[in-house]
């Protein structure tokens, strides 16, 4: 029972956390404010979640939820780049439609911190990346691609969200995404296949279901793929 009070009173807290977000940006999400609006007492705020980092970090996911319930719903259409792309466009249209929660989980980012939120929806690129390797099509290697697509995603969502709704450029997005794509992507399967990095960078997706070779052996590999992909 105890427990499922604690639960109840932290969802309280983040749904009133979440509407000040909305209302008032985070200027409004003071530890007193958003005690006041959920009814309790600011040592229960402090006891669920540490301290005000620890309360933004959950309102964060909070808010990020949303978007990673919606790209889980996305499922796959079987091409590892059209998925790339879609992911792409529910990342911006997420930053566009909930700016408050955008901004507080990329606009105020402290060295070395993660919300864990972001580090799934950093997993989930990830997994298409490796996907998109797998099928010869990354020129790339798997770790900079999809640095690229998250810091370039992030990038475009963060201007546009500084610029006005009726100055914004529409074509910003699909260009960013293009150009991003064509950095990273070969040109087609066929080609990926008879370049030497290419290769390799396809080999390195998947190389944990080379269960022949040792762990110690796996990472070895890896090691010389990465070179020869980065050559």
């Amino acid at each position: 029972m105890a427990t499922k009070t604690a639960e109840d009173t932290r969802a309280r807290i983040l749904e009133a956390a979440a509407a000040l977000l909305a209302a008032e940006g985070r200027d409004g999400l003071s530890t007193r404010a958003v005690s006041a609006a959920a009814g309790v007492q600011p040592p229960a705020l402090y006891r669920l979640f540490g301290d005000k980092d620890g309360l933004l970090d959950a309102v964060a996911a909070y808010g990020f939820d949303e978007y990673l319930k919606s790209k889980r719903a996305l499922g796959s259409t079987g091409d590892a780049v059209e998925d790339l792309r879609r992911g792409w466009d529910l990342h911006i249209e997420f930053g566009l439609s909930r700016p408050e929660f955008y901004v507080l989980m990329y606009g105020d980012a402290r060295p070395g911190h993660t919300s864990p939120a972001a580090r799934e929806a950093e997993t989930m690129l990830r997994s298409i990346v490796e996907r998109v390797a797998a099928a010869g099509r990354l020129r790339v290697g798997v770790e900079r691609a999809a640095r690229l697509v998250h810091a370039t995603g992030v990038g475009v969502v963060l201007a546009l969200i500084a610029t006005p709704e009726q100055d914004r450029d529409p074509q910003l997005s699909p260009t960013a995404r293009e150009t991003v794509l064509t950095r990273i992507l070969t040109e087609s399967e066929k080609a990926g296949g008879s370049d030497l990095p290419q290769r390799a960078i396809a080999l390195r997706a998947g190389l944990r279901e080379a269960t022949a070779l040792t762990e110690a052996e796996r990472v070895l590999l890896a090691e010389w793929l990465d070179r020869i992909a980065n050559a």
